[in-house]
């Protein structure tokens, strides 16, 4: 037996992963990605996983049962939000669904009307997050909502309340005989502009454990490893934190940003406060969060290519590109150099709207007093360090390149992107493993992912830390 071995597990809607790390190192001795088998038995899929891993590596039930994992497989984590103001409250929550790890499928405002509920129905979300009103303020809407809410059919079980404090009796007593779960967490906005997004961010994940892993089937991997324990999204988060922050000691790489590139969606995580960096600069809008993520769903590299081709209009006029593009519809990869040049531009296409998306923009005004400019979301021009992880960063031929997509545009100044930072790459795939290991073992997660992340020669910024 060999206590120093982690098995690490990610099961996704494609593919099941496995790291098995060795702590001394801490080095990766074995790692395997097999399909998965979700639709059938998970546990298929694990087994045929953990076989290969055991040909470089020696396991037994002990080690398996340490083992720790993560899953976005059966869709992850789909949350609906709900809420009274699109700028504030739902935009609060939607806040907390994403940095939770879920997908958010569905956001409504306002009072719900019957076809926003047959909408919600229809999405049969994992999770309902349900928010209006500051405490103390309006609670006739969110009222209303509940009502509405409780009213629906089976494919609505789970509703977690984030809203106005002065509701949550009567919200208790309107969903108390539906056979519906609910559960009451602290108001994601107490008051206008500020924020407290942590206590929902919890409960969503005990949800998840408790509840939405067994209605997936993904439970039945408990009989083999030790747990599934978080999101796929939430680990890639933990690791972000871990790396920016470091650990005792070892100094962390600072404010970053991640973007990982996928099938479906296109993931971006930036750790940073996002301050306007000059003095003329107002902020507006709700306080940005420190740990921040967006999901873009329509910028998948597989999934999403109609709309890929229409933002690629105006970009190229490469003459086989649609009829490549058509190849990649049915599952196709990139195998000539024609198509890896095809994929690259829209891989490149992909990680510019994504970065956008989410980074702030600023806005010249006009007042009394002369010029001024407004800041909504978040100035990521400081940046230090920015991470490529997903398919077409990890596997592309100069994934520099396409991480010089993120960067600030001279031409588009007016989005807050960085401006030089340094380019890793996670030519492993093992930020989900990093964020996994990190919940017991800091340190060596810490030391893991400075050991793993390659860095990228020619890219700005010092190396600094992990």
């Amino acid at each position: 037996m060999d206590t120093n071995l982690r098995l690490l597990i990610d099961f996704g809607s494609t593919f099941t992963k496995v790291v098995a790390v060795d702590l001394r190192g801490p080095e990766i001795v074995a790692q395997t990605r097999v399909p998965s088998t979700v639709e059938t038995d998970i546990t298929l899929g694990l087994e045929q996983a953990l076989a290969e891993i055991a040909v470089g590596v020696r396991i037994d039930n002990l080690d398996k049962q340490r083992a720790l994992a993560c899953s976005s497989a059966a869709g992850g984590l789909r949350m609906v939000c709900v809420g009274f103001v699109p700028e504030y409250t739902s935009q609060a929550g939607n806040l907390a669904a994403l940095g939770a790890g879920a997908r958010v499928i569905g956001k409504f405002s306002y009072e719900l009307d019957a076809t926003e509920i047959e909408e919600i129905e229809k999405l049969a979300p994992d999770i309902i997050l349900l928010t209006g009103g500051t405490n103390g303020g309006n609670s006739k809407v969110i009222l209303h909502n509940a009502r509405l809410l409780a009213g629906t059919g089976p494919s609505v079980k789970f509703i977690i309340v984030a809203g106005n404090k002065s509701a949550n009796a009567e919200i208790a007593q309107i969903i108390a005989k539906t056979g519906k779960q609910v559960v009451f967490t602290r108001n994601v906005m107490p008051e206008i502009g500020q924020l407290d997004l942590s206590p929902s961010n919890h409960e969503i994940r005990q949800l998840f454990l408790k509840n939405i892993i067994q209605a997936k089937g993904i439970a039945r991997a408990r009989a083999i490893i030790g747990d599934v324990i978080m999101p796929t999204p939430s680990a890639v988060l933990e690791a972000a934190k871990l790396m920016a922050g470091g650990y005792a000691e070892l100094p962390g790489l600072g404010e970053l940003l991640i973007v990982d590139t996928g099938g479906a969606t296109t993931n971006v995580h930036s750790i940073a406060r996002g301050e306007p960096q000059r003095a003329d600069v107002v902020k507006a809008g709700l306080p940005e969060p420190y740990e921040k993520r967006t999901v873009e769903g329509d910028l998948g590299l597989k999934y999403n290519l109609d709309v890929l081709v229409d933002l690629l209009r105006g970009h190229t006029t490469h003459p086989d590109f649609p009829a490549i593009i058509e190849r990649f519809k049915s599952g196709q990869l990139p195998l000539t150099e024609e198509e890896m040049t095809c994929h690259t531009i829209l891989a490149a296409l992909v990680v510019r709207t994504a970065v956008t998306r989410h980074a702030g923009t600023v806005e010249e005004m006009y007042g009394p007093s002369g010029r001024y400019f407004i800041q909504r979301g978040k100035d990521l021009t400081g940046i230090r360090t920015v991470i490529g992880t997903g398919g077409a960063l990890v596997f592309a031929g100069n994934p520099r390149e396409l991480l010089k997509q993120a960067l600030f545009e001279p031409n588009n100044p007016s989005s807050l992107k960085p401006v030089n930072p340094q380019f890793r790459v996670d030519e492993r795939y093992i930020l989900y493993a990093v964020g996994l290991l990190a919940q017991n073992e800091p340190q060596k997660a810490f030391e893991l992912a400075g050991k793993y992340l390659k860095i990228l020669e020619n890219s700005g910024g010092d190396k600094v830390g992990c």
